[in-house]
């Protein structure tokens, strides 16, 4: 059985063709018996083959070829996924991946990305797998490269069938097979007959699956690939079990079993038991079900002592590398840790020198530098100080002009008011004067007095004195209205006039004069003025107005 199909003996002699010096390239051909040999202990020691790839990737590292190195991490990655170790494993392709980036070796990158792929797969990782898959088949179109998409379609193929999403397998299978029309490649053409083959046997449509299972087998015949036959054969073998052709199913495994013990492979040879316990056991033959069963049982655990000797063997390689790595280092610390503490000596004294020479000038400079600050907070705080004292006298000669203007207001506002009253006075003095001569017999001049009258109502009213009044008022009592509007948007002029002389403490006789109305009219505003500012009975209209 191949532990590591993925380390060929061609790339082998590719690596050490590239690591060897010429002296070495000369000798190549006397070395190839040993080589090949190297290679056959490989496949069942992969511990000696990681320490012939760790010596090849040791030598491409000194010689600077980081294709060489690139490869030897993927096959090192390869051996660690048929070992199992699948973290290792994916910590090796994922420097070769790097590697393969940094040096744009596309190829080589694509059939990295698919080895991480199936470790990803195997590790119960489906969708980063998947997207490994996706960038290998990018690539491989972006170079035209019809095997690696065959390759790389029959991976994704596999995944579908596995998550039983058989519709989206068989799709991908096919476009595998479309690939590979032009392409002479007959071990990726079986591989996809065969993947075929077991999507049909899990849709138990067993004539077709048959169909596929013997094309890929007849092509893994053609290029004598012995353990990839022998999977085959089994499967044929399960195909005839399942449709109760139980003598067919044994001559498959017993031609199985052959090639297994042809190839000491004991994984197949186990899996050949197996298969013929089951069909004797079908057969009703019991003694020889049991005998295969057996030889099935002892052969898995021959295998699994194996595994285990060839994991134990394994991770012994991988403790004794990484303590010669650890030893490697240590002893390089060791060399330059004089040189380290000799340099860092120097250093620190010349520092401490510097840090002195430092630490006296930065000290005198902030000395310097307070000084100099003091002196500039001082006139900064005087400067200050004289233009605060200059705004503040401005800011009284302002507030003392305000004052005066506002006294001046307030005068003439009150001159103002007094003008009125003393003038409606005397208008009201002479009306009542003339309604008493209208009231006379004097039918000739009773006409004539009545327009005089109706001029003198007139001028109770004019609305000009009041405006005057008004802009005035608002100079003195600028938020008097604003507020108002907060409690009621429906006051008339009439009403903010009524409301304008309350709030300047007016007595209702002088507010009746002013406003042209008897002292009963004047109550049934002030009434109606209340109810419009939602005012109760007990409230007073006075204290509300000054409260504004």
């Amino acid at each position: 059985m191949n532990c590591f199909p993925g380390i060929s003996f061609g790339w082998l002699m590719v690596v050490a063709t590239v690591l060897l010096p010429s002296s070495a390239v000369h000798a190549q051909e006397n070395d190839r018996t040993e080589l090949l040999h190297t290679q056959r202990l490989s496949k069942q020691f992969p511990d000696s083959a990681f320490l012939l790839l760790k010596e090849m990737y040791s030598k491409a590292i000194a010689g600077k070829d980081r294709q060489t190195m690139g490869i030897c991490l993927q096959q090192m990655g390869q051996v660690c996924y048929y070992l199992g170790n699948y973290p290792k494993a994916l910590d090796f392709h994922g420097k070769a991946d790097k590697i393969f980036r940094e040096t744009n070796n596309d190829e080589q990158l694509a059939r990295n990305l698919n080895d991480m792929g199936l470790v990803y797969y195997q590790n119960r990782q489906i969708p980063v797998a998947r997207k490994q898959y996706e960038e290998a088949l990018s690539i491989y179109y972006k170079l035209g490269n019809r095997e690696g998409l065959a390759d790389t379609y029959g991976k994704i193929g596999h995944l579908y069938e596995k998550q039983k999403q058989i519709d989206s397998a068989f799709y991908f299978q096919r476009l595998a097979l479309q690939q590979c029309r032009d392409v002479e490649q007959q071990p990726v053409v079986a591989k996809i007959y065969e993947n075929i083959g077991s999507i049909y046997e899990d849709l138990e449509r067993y004539d077709s699956a048959w169909y596929y299972f013997n094309r890929s087998l007849e092509l893994y015949n053609q290029v004598n690939n012995q353990v990839a036959s022998i999977e085959v054969i089994n499967n044929l073998g399960d195909i005839y079990r399942k449709t109760g052709r139980y003598q067919d199913a044994i001559k498959e495994s017993d031609q199985a079993l052959t090639r297994a013990i042809a190839i000491n492979d004991l994984y197949q040879k186990g899996a050949a038991y197996r298969d013929l316990g089951k069909a004797w056991n079908l057969l009703g033959q019991q003694d020889s079900a049991y005998f295969y069963i057996d030889l099935s049982r002892r052969a898995t655990i021959d295998l699994y002592s194996i595994e285990n000797n060839r994991q134990t063997a394994f991770l012994s390689v991988l403790f004794d590398i990484d303590k010669k790595n650890d030893e490697i280092v240590q002893l390089e610390n060791a060399r330059n840790i004089t040189l380290i503490i000799t340099t860092a000596v120097i250093i620190v004294v010349v520092l401490l020198v510097v840090l002195g020479w430092v630490t006296f000038s930065r000290q005198r400079l902030k000395i310097r530098n307070e000084q100099m600050l003091s002196e500039r907070n001082r006139h900064i705080f005087e400067t200050q100080k004289e233009l605060m004292q200059v705004e503040l006298a401005n800011r009284q000669l302002q507030e003392d002009k305000l004052m005066e203007e506002l006294e001046v207001k307030k005068k003439g506002l009150t001159s103002y008011t007094l003008h009125i009253i003393q003038k409606n006075q005397s208008l009201e003095d002479l009306r009542n004067k003339l309604e008493f001569l209208v009231k006379d017999d004097k039918r000739d001049q009773k006409k004539q007095l009545q327009q005089l009258i109706q001029h003198i109502n007139q001028s109770f009213n004019h609305d000009q004195y009041w405006n005057e009044f008004r802009e005035t008022f608002e100079q003195l009592h600028q938020p008097f209205f604003d507020n108002l509007k907060k409690h009621t948007e429906e006051l008339t002029s009439n009403d903010l006039r009524m409301l304008s002389l309350i709030k300047l403490n007016m007595a209702s006789k002088d507010m009746a004069t002013l406003l042209g109305i008897s002292q009963d009219s004047l109550r049934v505003s002030r009434y109606r003025l209340k109810k419009k500012l939602n005012l109760s009975q007990d409230e007073s209209l006075t204290g509300f107005v000054q409260g504004l």
